[in-house]
């Protein structure tokens, strides 16, 4: 992993957290897409991590693209279903998710404005909490894109896993409960 030498800001409820799903909350399907619950298998150390969060942040939003709905492998019904079994599991670890927008588009046959690194999820969840304020949020990632959509919105780019290259300062993390830890030393 890269050096670090970033530091936090004072991070309080005032805070949004923006999580991307695959490669975050969930394994992520090389070259395919969770389909059902029985395909979603939580990453080591994501459940604990959600109480931490919850007590950090005043906000925490799921953004995710999801184009297997644009490909017809899966309906909005499947990816709903998913996300109340995710939701679930989250609050039986006492944790919580506020809100979660996705883009369903196949980017090769459809032009969108939703899917990341375009920002319309991010304005989607201003809209429906208007008091998140996207210069005091973070964006928790594992993909370009998704860093790219936090220097989008002029948040704080968090990637978890491996480094990636880019013109954007960010921090790397080897999983959401060390992302977590590192802001309860910073509190």
């Amino acid at each position: 992993m890269k050096e670090q030498n970033l530091k936090f800001p004072k991070i309080d409820k005032k805070w949004t957290l923006f999580l991307d799903r695959d490669g975050v909350i969930n394994e992520k399907i090389e070259n395919g897409y969770v389909l059902n619950i029985q395909m979603l298998k939580f990453l080591d150390n994501v459940l604990p991590a959600f109480p931490i969060l919850s007590q950090i942040f005043g906000k925490i939003i799921v953004v995710t693209n999801q184009r297997g709905i644009g490909k017809n492998l899966m309906s909005i019904e499947d990816l709903e279903s998913i996300h109340r079994f995710m939701l679930r599991e989250i609050q039986k670890a006492h944790g919580r998710i506020d809100a979660i927008f996705y883009c369903p588009h196949d980017y090769e046959k459809e032009e969108c404005n939703c899917r990341k690194p375009k920002i319309a999820m991010a304005l989607k969840a201003k809209a429906m909490f208007p008091d998140i304020d996207l210069k005091k949020s973070i964006v928790v990632g594992d993909s370009k894109s998704d860093m790219e959509f936090a220097k989008n919105i002029g948040a704080i780019g968090v990637c978890i896993g491996e480094n990636i290259s880019g013109d954007f300062d960010i921090f790397y993390f080897r999983d959401l409960k060390a992302f977590a830890g590192a802001l309860i030393e910073v509190l």
